[in-house]
């Protein structure tokens, strides 16, 4: 996720003090989010109108319901290759039933109240599946800035690009969309580092596809634009009983669950970062996961994009100083109006110029600052990053948050399982000093039999247990099996057993069992 600056949000006095400042901020939310709407909608491989839908929704229903009032959810990048391969393997038709189906998963989720236990998932695998998501869209979409459909998959779009660039100059076809594209990254570029401080809640997103809008009108150039209904109702493709059934196919089921999961674990963590912006109300997690489930089940009825709680919305609507929810559902109320009273507006915007900001936001996503801040946590950690992320890539989404969990659960075990051994010997009184630091556990009974076995004869050891967490049942009985034998050799074992015993799993549940029958 990214970062931004703490902000301190207090509550204004006076009704002015608290609507000027939220309608302010509404309509700057409403400006960075309305070129996204369209963009990850482009990315998603489905109309734009399905991800405005999704915005205004996400504003005006979710902002209502929301566990995070600062938090504003709409369609996110974040699931759009997951939408892309959906629609590409089962049709657009399947996209209701799968969304309306996560949806209620959230929903559950709620009610059920495992909201933190969403956040469970370590956050180098957030911040891999969304790397790998940005190397995915800067893939695809480096073809729709040219005017051309993308790809399968990221390391063929990446392979073909070469090839499509070759063609366009040959051709001429796709010149004009392409410099519009590249004009449009180099606006945000420069607005992001030399905007004028009276100017900063305006978004370099807005500016560069206005710009691109101007020049394509302006120059009456042959590029692809944004195609939009003349009525958003009339492009809901409301679900019915066949888009009902397709919620039993397992393949779909599966998908759904990813859906949910995914979309879950990218909101609680961005409202757990907006909480660090602002010293208002805190997130109540399984609020925002019902607010949630009943955003995406109402844009699954309507046949709209998923939605999250994304960040870089959020972001802006901290920091443009909004103080209640009231942003977040004007800002939504500002999108369903613009839709439905300037469509005609919406329709001049190149779509090389919205392929350019999701080339932009991609970038942004991959983050190679993030390698050396995960690098301080470990290299373990890293790995679970690059592993995601690379897996993302070669696979796809769920195959690359797969292997990244899976990565850190062995990590974990490992480390739970780690035992420093120790042994300083001193010939002169035939004794040793045996340290134990750590996990002993059945892993960890080669090393310590070589160790053991490594005592010279007519030895006593003294083992030290202060920083032994605990010992299984495979060491414990190598220990006892050592120390059994070792008169045989002129050795004897020197330990508190009654305390090893204890750090034992039967000790443990004894000393459970001992503890409820004093109370």
């Amino acid at each position: 996720m990214t970062s931004a600056s703490t902000t301190a949000t207090t509550k204004p006095a006076g009704l002015a003090g608290q609507v000027v400042p939220n309608v302010l901020s509404s309509i700057v939310v409403f400006l960075v989010a309305l070129p996204l709407c369209m963009g990850i909608a482009i990315a998603s491989g489905v109309p734009p109108a399905a991800g405005l839908i999704t915005g205004v929704i996400g504003g005006i229903i979710v902002g209502f319901l929301a566990g995070s009032p600062l938090l504003v959810s709409g369609p996110a990048a974040g699931l759009a290759v997951l939408v892309f391969e959906l629609v590409r393997d089962h049709g657009l038709l399947a996209l209701g039933p799968v969304v309306l189906l996560a949806g209620a998963l959230q929903l559950a989720a709620g009610i059920f109240r495992v909201g933190l236990w969403f956040r469970m998932v370590a956050p180098a695998v957030i911040h891999g599946m969304l790397a790998g998501i940005g190397i995915l869209i800067v893939a695809s979409q480096l073809h729709v800035m040219l005017d051309a459909k993308p790809l399968a998959g990221g390391l063929q779009n990446f392979g073909a690009f070469p090839g499509r660039v070759i063609d366009t100059v040959q051709s001429g076809d796709g010149v004009a969309a392409g410099l519009l594209g590249l004009g449009t990254i180099a606006i945000m570029i420069l607005w992001e580092k030399f905007k004028p401080a009276k100017l900063r809640l305006v978004p370099g997103a807005l500016l560069a596809v206005i710009t691109a809008t101007l020049a394509a009108q302006l120059g009456a150039l042959d590029v692809a634009r944004v195609e939009l209904p003349e009525s958003l109702i009339g492009s809901m493709t409301i679900i019915d009983g066949a888009g009902l059934s397709m919620m039993l196919d397992p393949a779909l089921i599966g998908i759904a669950l990813a859906f949910a999961f995914i979309a879950s674990a990218e909101t609680l963590l961005s409202a757990a970062a907006v909480d660090s912006m602002h010293t208002g109300p805190r997130t109540k997690y399984d609020k925002e996961l019902v607010a949630q489930g009943v955003g995406n089940m109402l844009c699954g009825a309507a046949g709209a994009l998923p939605m999250t709680g994304v960040i870089v919305r959020s972001a802006a609507n901290v920091q443009a100083g909004a103080t209640s929810r009231m942003s977040t559902i004007l800002h939504g109320s500002w999108l369903l109006g613009f839709v439905v009273l300037l469509p005609w507006l919406l329709r001049m915007a190149p779509i090389a110029a919205l392929a350019g900001i999701l080339v932009f936001t991609g970038f942004k996503m991959i983050n190679p600052k993030q390698l050396k801040e995960l690098a301080h946590f470990g290299k373990g950690t890293l790995a679970v990053f690059i592993a995601t992320t690379l897996t993302i890539v070669a696979t796809d989404l769920l195959m690359g948050v797969a292997a990244g969990i899976a990565l850190s659960l062995l990590l974990m075990s490992l480390r739970a399982a780690y035992l420093h051994v120790n042994i300083k010997v001193n010939e002169a009184d035939k004794t040793a000093a045996l340290k134990l630091t750590g996990s002993a556990t059945f892993l960890n009974v080669p090393r310590l039999s070589e160790v053991l076995d490594s005592v010279p004869d007519n030895t006593r050891v003294v083992v030290n247990i202060d920083r032994l967490r605990m010992i299984d049942h495979a060491c414990l009985v190598l220990l006892r099996d050592w120390d059994r034998t070792a008169p045989a050799r002129g050795c004897r074992l020197d330990v508190d057993w009654k305390t090893l015993e204890a750090l034992s799993e039967a000790g443990d549940k004894r000393g459970r069992v001992q503890g409820l029958t004093s109370t």
